[in-house]
Parts: C-alpha cells; sequence; structure tokens
C-alpha cells in the first residue's frame, strides 16, 4: 500500500483511543484518509492526533462519545452528512469484556451493558450512516470480532453471545447491501496484546502475543476500492 492509499476517503474508526483501533485509525490517517476517531478517552483521541499529524496525515476529527450514547450516534450521522456528504470507510472496533462468569450469575446490567455496546451501538452505527456509505464510490465496513462467537467456552458466554451476534448483524447487513457498492466484512484477530485481553487473561506472558500494530495491515486490505466479497469473516483460523 502506497501512503496516498487513503486520500480522499472519509473513514470512521471506533475504539480509536488505545489499542487495535488506535493503530487502525493511525494507518488510515497515514495514508490520505480523513479519519473521524471516537472513543470515551479524550486523552487517547488527543495522542492519536499527534501520531497521525507526525506520519503526514490531516488532522483528525475527534469525537469523544460513550457508544451507547445512541442519539449521539443519530447526530453524529448527520454532522457528518453536513461536513462530507459521504462515509466511505467504518470500522467497528469498540468492543467491551464484560464478566468471565456461569450464565447463572451474570447481572442483567452487565448483560445489558455488554450487548449495549457490543451489539446495539455496531446495529446504530449501520442505521446512522447506511444512507452516507451508499453515497460512497466503495463504501467499506469491517467489524472486529473474536473467536468466542462460534467457539464459545464455558464462563465466557456474555462475550459469545455478544460476538456471535454482531456477526449475524454485520453478515445480514453484507447481504442487504450486496447490490449496492457498501461492502461488510468481519475480522478476528486472534489474540492480541491488548487492555482486555490482559482483563481476561492476566496470568499470560503479553511478550507471546501479538501486538495491536500488527493488525492494521490486515484490516486495511479489507478497506480499499478494490472490488471484494462481502459477509465473510477474515483472520480467523478455519
Amino acid at each position: 500500500m502506497s501512503a496516498g492509499e487513503f486520500e480522499g476517503r472519509v473513514a470512521l474508526v471506533t475504539g480509536a483511543s488505545r489499542g487495535i483501533g488506535y493503530q487502525i485509525a493511525k494507518e488510515l490517517g497515514a495514508r490520505g484518509a480523513d479519519v473521524i476517531a471516537v472513543a470515551r478517552t479524550v486523552g487517547g483521541l488527543e495522542d492519536l492526533d499527534d501520531a497521525i499529524r507526525a506520519a503526514g496525515g490531516k488532522p483528525a476529527t475527534l469525537v469523544p462519545a460513550d457508544l451507547t450514547d445512541f442519539d449521539g450516534l443519530d447526530r453524529l450521522g448527520a454532522a457528518l452528512y453536513e461536513r462530507w456528504q459521504k462515509l466511505d470507510i467504518l470500522v467497528g472496533n469498540a468492543a467491551i469484556l464484560g464478566v468471565l462468569s456461569p450464565l447463572g450469575h451474570i447481572s442483567p446490567k452487565d448483560f445489558e451493558k455488554v450487548f449495549s455496546t457490543n451489539v446495539t451501538a455496531n446495529w446504530r452505527l449501520i442505521r446512522s450512516l447506511d444512507p452516507l456509505l451508499r453515497q460512497s464510490e466503495a463504501g467499506r465496513v469491517v467489524f472486529l470480532t473474536s473467536e468466542h462467537a462460534n467457539a464459545p467456552k464455558p464462563f465466557w458466554g456474555l462475550q459469545a453471545a455478544s460476538k456471535a451476534a454482531l456477526e449475524s448483524l454485520a453478515k445480514t447487513y453484507g447481504l442487504e447491501t450486496e447490490t449496492t457498492k457498501v461492502r461488510v466484512n468481519l475480522y478476528d484477530p486472534g489474540p492480541v496484546r491488548t487492555g482486555l485481553r490482559a482483563k481476561a487473561m492476566p496470568g499470560e506472558d503479553p511478550n507471546s502475543l501479538r501486538q495491536p500494530e500488527d493488525v492494521p495491515q490486515d484490516v486495511l486490505k479489507l478497506l480499499t476500492p478494490e472490488d471484494i466479497g462481502s459477509g465473510q469473516i477474515y483472520g480467523r483460523e478455519k
């Protein structure tokens, strides 16, 4: 990929203040995209903007927001239309782990919080941004998923159920847009050295894991204007 690979393309990345989302947004910006970075942590977003500028990219549009502010997501779609009249790229990266617990011990509050962030927020993004993606000459959508979606383990039921729902949502959206210029796919990065991973696996050697900066090279291939399939899961070992 060249330095200007994404010049003229408008890209929104959620969970962009750290980890995988930060690295994807950074690479998109460094390669010429107009980046809209969404996350709760203002300091992380500001660091991202500095990194993009240092790499020769344009200043990012920083959106400090909680994805469960669903009315805010509707306002975001309207604001993007006023400024760009389109959206070329959506990367749905933001997610939370929730609790590792027997299903019967999960509180309704924890269940709702995980599904609101991992599933409902992504549906609300689709709802808000679909008209803008359809205005693109090559709309590209990638949602980050996890192996637990199709390989549930004891105590991981909340994470597994939310990611399985996300995968179904994304595949359905891919089918609904197959006659348009929008392509929708999923990417499973596998075990990566992130804060979420450290929380889930505190005894694991972090040096044995893939680094967040290793992920964008695979994801960006799914975001180029080149025609690709839709409704697929990439990265996951078969």
